[in-house]
């Protein structure tokens, strides 16, 4: 996910469209429902069927109007609307399914309860390259279940985060007290706020040592990326330092560890 991409979330003002991607004013609506009348049935409209309808035939101006128009907007969206002119009696509002309409391509979103249904789109954020193999199983199952099971994303995370304390040289049990250790060790400050953020989630855990996550998407999309700004500033960080240490004249290398050896 890049730094600019914001995952649509149910109620925000604003987020990454599923449809064209571009960072945009959302417009929300609610859903009612009308019955058909007796005797019809649900029916698709295929822009096929409406372009080879004549024009021509259509008598009224506004009428022939609103066709193309409402032509114009199936062939951008598969699912748009279409204008009633005079209403329609709905009785029924739908709870929990909402609608949401992109300001910067037109498109419409469908919600089942604070989850996207439609169109269907990864939002998958990929393991950090230099992710220990141990903790990276558990970050690709969550990635795998964001979506689906988010309470059950974010307690793979929490436990590859517990994980990757270890392989960072602390002990794994207790979140708190290893990221007091880090900082003790020189952990900067961001790492420090980005793993509270996952310890400070849980503080009205039952048990001690256990996080209680909550269960929505946006807090395991949250942990995903702290995973992968441990391993960035942790692991790659040190591994591109010692690169570049590797990298100097091997005269300057010996000088340095005769300096070392000295203090």
């Amino acid at each position: 996910m890049s730094s600019k991409e914001v995952i649509p979330a149910l109620g925000l003002d604003s987020f990454s469209c599923p449809h064209c991607g571009a960072l945009a004013q959302q417009h929300w609506f609610r859903v009612f429902a009308r019955s058909f009348e007796r005797g019809k049935k649900p029916l698709l409209r295929h822009l096929a069927l409406l372009q080879e309808v004549d024009l021509r035939k259509m008598e009224d101006d506004k009428e022939k109007k609103a066709f193309k128009e409402l032509t114009e907007r199936l062939k951008k969206n598969q699912v748009t609307y279409q204008v009633v002119p005079y209403g329609e009696d709905c009785r029924w509002e739908m709870l929990n399914m909402h609608l949401s309409f992109c300001h910067s391509c037109d498109a419409w979103a469908v919600w089942i309860k604070d989850g996207l249904a439609w169109p269907l789109k990864d939002f998958g954020i990929e393991p950090h390259e230099d992710m220990p193999a141990d903790v990276k199983v558990d970050f690709q199952e969550a990635a795998a279940i964001v979506d689906k099971s988010p309470r059950g994303a974010a307690a793979l995370l929490r436990l590859a985060l517990q994980k990757l304390m270890v392989d960072l040289g602390e002990t794994g049990k207790n979140l708190n007290d290893d990221i007091a250790s880090l900082v003790k060790k020189g952990l900067d400050s961001s790492i420090q706020r980005a793993l509270d953020v996952v310890r400070v989630i849980g503080n009205n855990a039952v048990h001690p040592g256990e996080i209680d996550i909550k269960d929505d998407k946006a807090t395991a999309t949250a942990l995903l990326n702290i995973v992968n700004l441990v391993v960035d500033r942790r692991i790659s960080a040190q591994k591109r330092i010692d690169e570049m240490f590797q990298n100097l004249p091997a005269g300057a290398r010996a000088a340095i560890a005769k300096r070392d050896k000295a203090e």
